[in-house]
């Protein structure tokens, strides 16, 4: 057995490389990873406090539709309907509580239009798509289209 294993030093010397790459790895992990990590699965417990501390700026559709029943009206059966109020006006959670008496200002038609009717490869085929330049050079969409129903009017 003497021939054998005689020139082990080589196996130790990977072996205690490899075991200090591992404490290394353990003392990097338990210095970057929260305590809190793993509580609710693969998430840190303390997100959540970390959200609720955050003001809430978004007020919802069900907020909108208390005061806007109208709107709510002119978008039934388009293909805007399912679309959420503030994806096109933005967050307005201290208009809806009355924190701000202000009016909100109307989105830019053309701009916030191309966000999402510009055309791009990756679009599905039967989504409603627009070359802004040569669809309509100048002015606003809501020229020809109303922005809730935008059915050419």
């Amino acid at each position: 057995m003497g021939g054998r294993f005689r020139d082990y030093e080589h196996v130790l010397r990977v072996a205690a490389i490899f075991v200090l790459a591992f404490l290394g790895f353990m003392a990097v992990r338990a210095w970057l990873v929260p305590e809190d990590f793993g509580v609710h699965g693969f998430f840190r417990a303390g997100a959540l406090d970390d959200n609720r501390a955050h003001p809430i700026v978004h007020a919802g559709r069900a907020a909108c539709v208390e005061c806007h029943a109208d709107v709510v009206e002119a978008r039934r059966g388009s293909r805007h309907e399912p679309i959420g109020c503030e994806a096109c006006h933005g967050p307005l959670a201290r208009h809806a509580s009355a924190e701000d008496d202000t009016k909100p200002r109307r989105p830019d038609a053309r701009a916030t239009c191309v966000k999402c009717h510009e055309t791009k490869a990756g679009k599905p085929a039967g989504y409603p798509q627009v070359s802004a330049a040569e669809h309509a050079p100048e002015g606003p969409c809501t020229a020809c289209h109303q922005a809730h129903s935008p059915r050419i009017s």
